[in-house]
């Protein structure tokens, strides 16, 4: 897969630590950085034996593939752009990893009835005001005392009822990690 140089992102721990990840060129693209998921993963703990995660808007698959690397039972990548979908089945092949790659909207994707999930990333593009929206839809999608993990560029209200565990700030990147109680 082609891509530039730019377009990459590695992983930062788990069994595919240092392995880099490669995704075609979008201006809504923007992975999370290193040192945001670090320290989202040092919140989660350095393993996620057997949780069910979703990547919401899962773009490089950053989230994802971190999750999956670091043990987490299976992972479902929502992405509504078709080439970016194309670029995430591209990483698990190379990885030899087995995320469900689901070309959709994320709205749609959270509107029908289906699994539920342990621990859930809510990343979409700045200034969509997608991520309020996805957190209020999620309740029927939540497991038991499920996590989620939000990132925006400014400060996010989680859904009543829901807990705030860790809030931090990288630059203009805001984000937070819940506990749902759906």
């Amino acid at each position: 897969m082609a891509a530039a140089k730019g377009n990459r992102v590695r992983i930062i721990g788990g069994r595919w630590r240092s392995r880099i990840l490669r995704f075609p060129p979008s201006a809504q693209l923007r992975p999370t950085p290193d040192r945001v998921r670090e320290t989202l993963f040092n919140w989660l703990g350095q393993r996620l034996d057997g949780l069910a995660c979703l990547d919401l808007f899962a773009g490089s698959g950053a989230l994802g593939f971190e999750a999956l690397s670091r043990g987490a039972s299976g992972v479902v990548m929502v992405e509504s752009d078709r080439a970016i979908a194309a670029a995430l089945r591209e990483s698990a092949k190379l990885l030899e990893a087995e995320p469900q790659v689901l070309v959709r909207d994320a709205m749609g994707y959270l509107a029908q009835a289906g699994e539920t999930f342990d621990l859930v990333f809510v990343d979409p593009p700045y200034a969509s005001g997608l991520a309020e929206r996805a957190l209020a839809a999620l309740g029927p999608r939540l497991s038991p005392g499920a996590r989620v993990y939000a990132e925006s560029d400014r400060r996010l209200e989680p859904p009543e009822g829901w807990r705030a565990l860790r809030e931090d700030r990288a630059g203009a990147v805001r984000y937070a990690l819940y506990e749902a109680r759906p």
